[in-house]
């Protein structure tokens, strides 16, 4: 009796799966709702304990370790790189990892467990090299975090509500980014090290319970089925066949923009074909013949730049605000807040927008809607309350372009690899590439907010502040007009077709 008790408990636990015998809970556990919380608050927990620290750097190496103040903004912009290239290296491996185990919530646990040891780092680390350390943890713990994330995600609620599903997300966690830098700045000011990281490691407690009780919705049908051989095929079946019929209906009442650009069915799909002949490679990697559509190349330049600019103004923010307005950490955490606002509130209605339009209307106006913001960030100068007023505006202008920059990357680079899936089902095999396609994307968003606060501390160094925001707009103006050719398929305008 006490060995069946134990066995039931450890089912409930999805420690074991004895899909004979369901878990406690199956069904809110499995439930669509309670699963894009959990990722929802997984990426939260990521994104707020990385922004709880962001405000505070300059003083705990000032105060903790001793740095002269003209070798801060170098040792900041090293420790936020640190963590994007410890994300970039280990994104990819932790898609080929998820795409090669029966479930995701193992390597999603383990992801959490990186980031538990990186607070602990970070709270006890009285050195450069421990700090690093912390940071790479953390980066490590954020590549599995968004890869086995977003591929949860879509595998949920499909593609045709990715969009709207990942802008409610994205809203949310912006309340990470946005509260974040502003209670680090705080609690730091008035408790210490104690109140910062005290409030991180009770928000990876509740992370940590929602991980260990999310159950997939395909694992959730082996249990329904009581049926201990059906195969991650079968629920991935049913699931397409659902998003097929959605799709079809859609189609009857809606006009979707993009769809003419995209020549006739038959067009489109010869469009996505693989050879057989594919190298060897491509066999224990098949996100890699993906690569050649510049549809997807050119999604993931979308969030190279996102990343590049967020990365920019986690590095600059702090300092600016110091050498600016000459404020402490709580003043300097403040002027997150503007930023963040405006993602909080925009974030659902540009993914709503993006399900409805399309990426490419999004993606081209939110970056066309960055250059001249970015440019007019060099007015802003040394002075007073005024002046730090004027900063705080713009930087609320610069979140309004920001919240409408996330969800075209993502939607398109799923929309594109799930047709290459439904066009080449075999080659793909059973769960598709799409762990390892937010693998790639999370390496390379990575990658940007590893470049993002380098090439953001040289520049202000080398050509000052407002000359490196000209820098920005001009790598936005160039996004913009790749988004217009690339995303969402050629314009018509472009293809030489008369439709």
């Amino acid at each position: 009796m006490a060995g069946s008790t134990w066995s039931k408990i450890l089912n409930t636990l999805q420690i074991t799966q004895d899909y004979s015998t369901q878990p406690a809970g199956l069904k809110w556990r499995s439930n669509t709702l309670f699963i894009v919380a959990t990722v929802a608050i997984g990426l939260f927990t990521d994104l707020f304990l990385y922004g709880l620290v962001v405000p505070i750097l300059p003083y705990m190496l000032q105060d903790r370790i001793g740095l002269p103040a003209e070798a801060v903004q170098s040792n900041v912009s090293g420790l936020l790189a640190a963590y994007a290239g410890a994300s970039v290296v280990c994104s990819p491996l932790a898609g080929l990892l998820a795409d090669r185990i029966s479930t995701r919530q193992a390597p999603f646990l383990w992801g959490l467990a990186a980031l538990l040891g990186a607070t602990i780092l970070l709270f006890v680390g009285n050195s450069i090299a421990v700090l690093a350390v912390a940071r790479v943890l953390q980066g490590i713990s954020a590549a599995f975090v968004w890869t086995i994330g977003l591929a949860l995600c879509l595998e949920t609620v499909g593609p045709e509500n990715l969009g709207k599903t990942i802008g409610s997300i994205f809203s949310f966690i912006s309340v990470g980014n946005l509260f974040a830098p502003l209670l680090g700045g705080v609690l730091y000011k008035k408790a210490g090290y104690v109140g910062v990281f005290g409030i991180g490691f009770a928000i990876i407690a509740i992370d940590f319970a929602m991980r260990l009780l999310v159950i997939e919705k395909k694992v959730a049908k082996r249990y329904e089925s009581h049926d201990p051989n059906a195969s991650d095929r079968d629920a991935n079946t049913d699931s397409q066949q659902d998003r097929n019929d959605d799709r079809e209906r859609g189609n009857d009442d809606e006009n979707n923009e993009e769809q003419p650009l995209l020549g006739s069915k038959e067009e489109d799909e010869a469009s996505f074909k693989l050879s057989a002949n594919q190298p060897k490679l491509a066999k224990y990697i098949p996100i890699l013949p993906c690569l050649a559509d510049p549809r997807l190349l050119t999604a993931f330049l979308v969030a190279f730049i996102q990343a590049l600019l967020l990365g920019n103004f986690d590095a600059t923010i702090p300092t600016v605000a110091e050498e600016y307005f000459a404020v402490d950490s709580l003043k300097a955490g403040l002027l997150f807040m503007p930023l963040g606002v405006a993602d909080l509130i925009l974030g659902p209605i540009f993914g709503w927008c993006v399900d409805r339009f399309g990426t490419k209307p999004v993606a081209v106006a939110s970056y066309t809607y960055l250059i001249p913001v970015l440019i007019v960030l060099r007015i802003p100068q040394p002075g007073g309350q005024q002046q730090m007023l004027l900063y705080g505006g713009l930087l609320a202008l610069c979140g309004m372009g920001l919240a409408g920059i996330g969800a075209p990357s993502i939607v398109e680079a799923g929309a594109v690899v799930q047709k290459y899936y439904e066009v080449n089902p075999d080659f793909f095999g059973e769960n598709g590439p799409y762990a390892q396609l937010y693998g790639l994307n999370s390496m390379v968003f990575s990658a940007g907010l590893t470049l993002g606060p380098e090439l953001a501390g040289e520049l202000k160094q080398v050509i000052g502040y407002g000359n490196m925001n000209l820098v920005l707009a001009g790598l936005c103006a160039m996004t913009a007009v790749l988004c217009f050719i690339f995303i969402g398929g050629k314009p018509k305008i472009l293809s030489g077709k008369k439709r």
